[in-house]
């Protein structure tokens, strides 16, 4: 009897609610071997860090990973301001504190304008682009500064939804390629206070949203009961 043709193969597109602390390659690990095909890939890694949308292609699909990761993506999170730190978020230690009692709401919701349309963004250092074969984060730890070039992107919403000083709450709707991490670095450098990225959640990718992913455990939970 011939055995049905196993649908991962044929390609799926599965959209995963990645936790906090899993690498975006561990959700394919996950999945990879769940599924037990050796064909899976994401489209666009998240931090681990950072929780939210990742679209995960299977079999086939994996052709389409181009595709998802050029397309227009939305996020949430916090920037905590008075400080930096060297990863632009909390994988590394918060220094340079600075008192942040002078602003205010209208100058905080101001100086976002400074970041929308097409600009050029500086990559931080510890990121996983690649110069000369070696990815960036490999020499940042080891204190190791490279020098890259601002990339182009595109920002068309900065908005702060909530600000609890030194804490500010946003929403994002940028383009391939933006570093969120840079932004709140730059945020703070602007209001002359620093800021670091201090928690941030992906909530769409295209038309694809957060509010229709499942989480790695219900996934795991739904192929068992098939």
């Amino acid at each position: 009897m011939q055995q049905p043709i196993n649908e991962f193969v044929l390609g799926k597109v599965l959209l995963i609610n990645k936790p906090l602390q899993w690498t975006s390659f561990d959700a394919v690990r996950k999945i990879r071997n769940l599924i037990k095909i050796p064909k899976v890939g994401h489209a666009g890694t998240l931090d681990p860090l950072a929780s939210g949308l990742l679209i995960i292609c299977t079999g086939k699909f994996t052709k389409k990973i181009n595709e998802y990761m050029g397309m227009e993506k939305e996020y949430t999170g916090t920037i905590t301001l008075g400080a930096t730190t060297p990863s632009f978020d909390l994988e590394t230690q918060p220094e340079n504190f600075k008192d942040t009692s002078f602003l205010n709401e209208e100058k905080l919701q101001t100086t976002t304008q400074q970041f929308i349309g097409n600009i050029l963004q500086m990559p931080p250092q510890f990121s996983a682009i690649k110069k000369d074969g070696k990815r960036l984060y490999e020499s940042a730890r080891k204190g190791i500064e490279v020098k890259v070039e601002p990339r182009p992107i595109n920002i068309s919403v900065f908005e702060l939804t909530k600000i609890e000083m030194p804490v500010v709450y946003f929403r994002v709707v940028c383009s391939t390629g933006t570093y969120i991490r840079s932004l709140a670095n730059d945020f703070g450098a602007v209001l002359g206070v620093g800021g670091y990225l201090s928690s941030l959640c992906r909530t769409r990718i295209g038309s694809f949203k957060l509010e229709n992913a499942t989480s790695i455990e219900v996934f795991e939970a739904a192929l068992k009961n098939k």
